[in-house]
């Protein structure tokens, strides 16, 4: 599948904002922490994908029903849903000068997910969390994602590449006072 930019300006994958606010002194902080252990990009890049998918659990995996969607508030409060984690990843990543893509896969709701840009290429990355059945790892060598859609079930990879969240994902990750009102208004495409 080719990634389209939804923008030609790349300076627009590395943008902070209310969402992505990679300024954030705990972003930052979380940042130079994972920086320290790292050689390079592709290292930091790597252990901040990591820490992500392994150090914030996904909220339903957790049973928790707290809904973050702004990226310090998912490192801040330790959890999220894989929109949620996205922005994280994407805030660490940007607070590097990493570009990083929102992405989106469709299953029964919509999947969120993060792209990297690496050597001229974008790398799709899902920090959604491991779990029995889930093994999604951090690859510029081919994707290790968390789910492969099936086209025979109307499932499928959008192929857009976001700089900033989807307004249909915002919308429903502000309105939710708790993951349960969540889970029935999460959008079913894009």
């Amino acid at each position: 599948m080719e990634l389209i930019q939804n923008t030609p300006d790349l300076s627009a994958y590395l943008a902070a904002d209310e969402v992505i606010d990679h300024h954030h002194p705990l972003v930052r902080k979380t940042a130079a922490r994972l920086a320290r252990d790292a050689a390079d990009s592709y290292a930091y890049a790597r252990l901040a994908f990591e820490f992500v998918r392994d150090a914030i659990p996904h909220s339903q995996d957790s049973g928790d029903t707290r809904v973050t969607w702004r990226a310090s508030d998912v490192l801040e409060q330790g959890t999220g849903v894989c929109y949620a984690k996205a922005h994280a990843l994407a805030a660490l990543l940007r607070a590097e000068d990493i570009p990083t893509a929102f992405c989106y896969q469709k299953f029964d709701v919509v999947h969120g997910l993060v792209a990297v840009r690496f050597n001229g290429a974008w790398h799709r990355q899902d920090p959604r969390g491991n779990k029995p059945g889930v093994d999604a790892r951090f690859s510029l060598d081919g994707e290790r994602l968390a789910f492969t859609p099936a086209p025979e079930s109307n499932e499928l990879d959008y192929p857009v590449l976001y700089a900033e969240p989807h307004p249909a994902v915002l919308k429903a990750l502000r309105a939710a006072p708790d993951r349960p009102y969540l889970w029935k208004t999460l959008p079913t495409a894009l």
